[in-house]
């Protein structure tokens, strides 16, 4: 990061510090924790999945939105249980991006994935499918300020 790129807002901030703290073991326990804490998708999402994005760079079944309220993000995804890795990830993104401003979830570095410590532990192809859910985020939010 160079000295005028923005930091990482808190809460994401907070995340990888969390990761870098543990060891490659703990993190993949880490990751399966995050699985387990999920935020469910509100009824409208619920009861209409065709309103969430499927997220092709995924290897399992990934469908993600972020939705602008005013100024302020809520990302919301769903990742099959049995996809623990990837459910893991589209909860890092759920809390770490919900209740940011839209600057903010703008300018979280592309390589946010990789700043996880877990390049050597879960394959290329995840750490891509995650990469996915956050450019399909910031894309969605470009989107609706670009609408209103």
């Amino acid at each position: 990061m160079t000295d005028d790129a923005p930091a990482l807002p808190d809460q994401l901030a907070e995340i990888r510090e969390d990761f870098l703290a543990l060891t490659e073991s703990e993190r993949l326990q880490l990751l399966l924790e995050f699985s387990r804490e999920l935020p469910p998708l509100p009824a409208r999402y619920a009861d209409s999945p065709a309103l969430l994005e499927k997220v092709e760079e995924c290897q399992s079944p990934v469908h993600a939105f972020a939705e602008v309220d005013g100024d302020v993000v809520h990302f919301y995804a769903t990742a099959p249980e049995e996809a623990p890795t990837t459910r893991g990830f589209a909860s890092i993104l759920a809390q770490g991006l919900s209740g940011l401003t839209t600057r903010e979830v703008l300018d979280v570095p592309e390589d946010f994935p990789l700043q996880l410590g877990l390049t050597r532990a879960v394959s290329a192809l995840r750490l891509n499918g995650m990469a996915g859910m956050l450019t399909r985020a910031k894309r969605q939010v470009v989107e609706q300020l670009a609408a209103a």
